[in-house]
C-alpha cells in the first residue's frame, strides 16, 4: 500500500479510538510530589495526517501506526499515562511537520487557525492539564504573526511551535522579520522542532538509519538555530525566546568553539557585538526532550544556565515512564530538579497556570 494511503487509513480508526500506546508504562518511582510540566508532548487531528507522512521516512512502520493512535487521543489514554506517572502539565503540539510542507500559502494559513481552533477547545476542557503551542503557517510572516498574536491573547497559549524549514525557508531570512519583532513583542517562546530540509544531504545516502532521530534532525536543527544566531536575528530583536528540544540539539558542548571559530570564519558583512554564546545563553532554551542522561544534563546545565533548561518527555515517541524517572533520579541538586521540572516553564511560558 501506498504510506500515504497507509498512513490515512490507519488514521481513520486511530482518530476514533482511545490510544493504549503508551498507557501500560510502569509508573516511576517517587519519593515527595515534584510538579511537573512537559513541553514537547505531541498531538494529531483531522486533516494533518498526510502531513505526518513525511514523517514516514524517518522511523519505523510500528511507530509510525502506533504512535498515530496515541497522538490522536486527548482524553482517557493521555491522561492515563500522565497520572500513572505523577505529570501534571502537559503543553501539546502538533506532531510535524504540518503545514511546513504545505505548499499553498491560504491552505497553510487556514489549516494553521483550524488546529490552533481545536487544540484550544482541548485546552479549555482540561485547563490545569493541558497547555498547547500554536501551529503556524510561516509561508505567510504577517499572517503566522497575527495567529501568534491570537494564540496567546485569545487561545491562551503557552507559546509556538515550528517544525523546522517552512517549504526551504529559514527563520533567519529577512521576510521573517515582521514575524519575530510580533514574538518579541509578545515574549512568546518560539520552540523549533526538528523537520526534514527539502534536500536529502550526500552524507546520509546509504544510511537510512541516520536520516531522522538518530542525527540528522538534531544537526538540520541545530544548523537552523545558528543561523538566526550568526544572522544576528536575536541582536535585533533581544526579547525573542527559542526553545530547542533534545537537551538543546547538540548546541551546549560546542559554545566555546563557536566563540573561538567565529573571529576566523569567512562570515563577509555579518558582525555581532557580542559572541555567539552569549545569545546563545540569553535567547535560547532547551528542553530535555527524549534524551535522559545526567551527563547530558548537566553539561546542558553549566553551559546554557539553568534557567534555560526545562522538562519534557516528547511523548508518545518517548516513555512517560523513563522521562519522569530520569526526572525523579537525575544527579542534580533538588534546586535545580525544582526548576527543571516547573519552575524554569512557569516562567518562560505564557499563560502558566499557577498551580
Amino acid at each position: 500500500m501506498h504510506r500515504r494511503r497507509f498512513l490515512t487509513a490507519a488514521a481513520g480508526t486511530a482518530l476514533a479510538a482511545t490510544t493504549r500506546f503508551a498507557a501500560a508504562e510502569a509508573p516511576a518511582p517517587t519519593s515527595s510530589k515534584l510538579r511537573t510540566v512537559a513541553l514537547e508532548e505531541h498531538f494529531m487531528a483531522p486533516g494533518f495526517v498526510d502531513y505526518f507522512a513525511d514523517t514516514y521516512q524517518n522511523i519505523s512502520p510500528a511507530l509510525a501506526q502506533r504512535g498515530l493512535k496515541a497522538l490522536s487521543d486527548f482524553g482517557d489514554g493521555r491522561l492515563e499515562v500522565m497520572d500513572a506517572n505523577g505529570l501534571d502539565y502537559a503543553v501539546l503540539s502538533l506532531s510535524g511537520p504540518g503545514v511546513q510542507i504545505e505548499k499553498d500559502t491560504a491552505t497553510a494559513v487556514r489549516k494553521a487557525r483550524e488546529v490552533n481552533d481545536l487544540l484550544a477547545h482541548e485546552m479549555q476542557k482540561r485547563p490545569t492539564r493541558y497547555g498547547g503551542l500554536a501551529h503556524l503557517a510561516m509561508q505567510d510572516p504577517k499572517a503566522a504573526a497575527d495567529e501568534l498574536e491570537r494564540s496567546i491573547t485569545q487561545l491562551k497559549m503557552q507559546g509556538a511551535m515550528i517544525n523546522g524549514q517552512t517549504n526551504g525557508a529559514y527563520l533567519d531570512l529577512d521576510k521573517f522579520s515582521v514575524f519575530w519583532e510580533r514574538a518579541a513583542a509578545l515574549e512568546a517562546p518560539i520552540y523549533l522542532h526538528p523537520g526534514n530540509p527539502i534536500d536529502h544531504p550526500a552524507v546520509y545516502a546509504g544510511h537510512d538509519e541516520l536520516w531522522g532521530p538518530v542525527c540528522s534532525w538534531n544537526f538540520e536543527t541545530a544548523a537552523h538555530a545558528l543561523r538566526m544566531v550568526f544572522a544576528g536575528v536575536f541582536e535585533r530583536y533581544p526579547k525573542a525566546r527559542l526553545i530547542l528540544g533534545h537537551m538543546g540539539e547538540t548546541l551546549p558542548i560546542e559554545l566555546w568553539r563557536f566563540d573561538s571559530r567565529w573571529p576566523i570564519s569567512h562570515r563577509g558583512n555579518k558582525t555581532l557585538p557580542h559572541p555567539p554564546s552569549y545569545y546563545i545563553k540569553r535567547n535560547i532554551a532547551l528542553t530535555t526532550s527524549g534524551v535522559c542522561d545526567s551527563i547530558a544534563l548537566r553539561c546542558a546545565i553549566d553551559s546554557m544556565g539553568l534557567d534555560n533548561v526545562m522538562f519534557s518527555v516528547d511523548y508518545p515517541f518517548e516513555k512517560t515512564d523513563v522521562a519522569m524517572n530520569f526526572l525523579r533520579t537525575a544527579k542534580v541538586t533538588e534546586a535545580e530538579r525544582q526548576a527543571i521540572a516547573h519552575g524554569n516553564a512557569t516562567r518562560l511560558l505564557r499563560n502558566m497556570p499557577t498551580a
